[in-house]
């Protein structure tokens, strides 16, 4: 099967930049796969995100993406399977109210009129803000603006969601709630994510963890296998869950814990056996 995704020998140097954002950089996300890229900051993971649709050319390297190669003539037709949700989804609207924004994008691909009304009511019934349709986008939440952001994407029904720090300005009930929505999307679109992250309990949601540093590819893992480098990652200036560091505050006061990377779940279940044989 053809990956959503194939990216292979990827470079990258900024003109003004003493060392190149990405360097050497192959992986593929398999149709219908949630992939999870983290770094810390200026890792090269929002320059690896741009290359990808073409907002930045690469240096060297091929990006293909839906079985198409990234190229000046072939830019737009991938910009349709592919919906990029930033940081700041203040940047992203231009409607006067939620509705207005949601269609902009259809109105730019010339969407016939009644097809664009079902397929924003579709977007804002997907992401639970129908009720704020007339609403100003200014005057929402920044968990109903993010909402509203994707609405705006998924309307346009890519193949491609690029979360690109998409859940970083938020609380973290925002961003619990945004990521329960991309789970709820892709259960029922099929919809292929790339996550570009530091939060670490967003990239536990993964199938697949990709640890960017210094613009190179480090390793690939699952997320129990990414985490199981709990004192490597904190090097690198990134994070560990809650169990992580939970398991090294245990061990340091002298209980015997797995080595093994566990999520909550898993290490409530141990807690619990351990406790029974004491």
């Amino acid at each position: 099967m053809t990956p959503a995704i194939a990216v292979s020998h990827l470079n990258f140097h900024y003109p003004d930049a003493d060392h190149p954002a990405l360097q050497d950089v192959s992986f593929e996300v398999g149709a219908g796969e949630w992939v999870a890229i983290i770094g810390h900051n200026g890792s090269g993971k929002s320059t690896l995100a741009k290359n990808l649709n073409g907002l930045l050319a690469p240096d060297s390297g091929v990006v293909d993406i839906a079985g198409m190669t990234l190229a000046e003539e072939t830019v737009w037709a991938i910009r349709a399977k592919v919906g990029i949700v930033f940081q700041n989804p203040d940047n992203q609207f231009v409607g006067a109210t939620v509705a207005d924004d949601v269609a902009f994008g259809l109105e730019n691909r010339g969407i016939p009129r009644a097809e664009m009304l079902v397929r924003v009511q579709e977007a804002l019934e997907a992401v639970e803000m129908s009720d704020f349709a007339s609403r100003e986008p200014a005057r929402l939440s920044g968990g109903q603006k993010q909402r509203v952001a994707i609405a705006g994407i998924i309307a346009q029904r890519p193949d491609i969601i690029i979360l690109d720090e998409a859940t970083s300005m938020l609380d973290p009930a925002g961003r619990t709630e945004i990521i329960r929505l991309i789970q709820q999307l892709r259960a029922t679109t099929q919809l292929t994510v790339l996550s570009i992250t530091h939060d670490i309990d967003e990239a536990a949601k993964a199938d697949r963890v990709i640890l960017l540093n210094d613009g190179q590819i480090k390793t690939t893992g699952t997320p129990a296998e990414i985490f199981a480098y709990g004192p490597e990652l904190l090097a690198l200036g990134l994070d560990v869950p809650y169990p992580e560091k939970l398991k090294a505050a245990l061990t340091a006061r002298g209980v015997a814990m797995p080595q093994t990377y566990l999520d909550e779940e898993g290490l409530v279940a141990y807690l619990w056996t351990l406790h029974s044989t004491m």
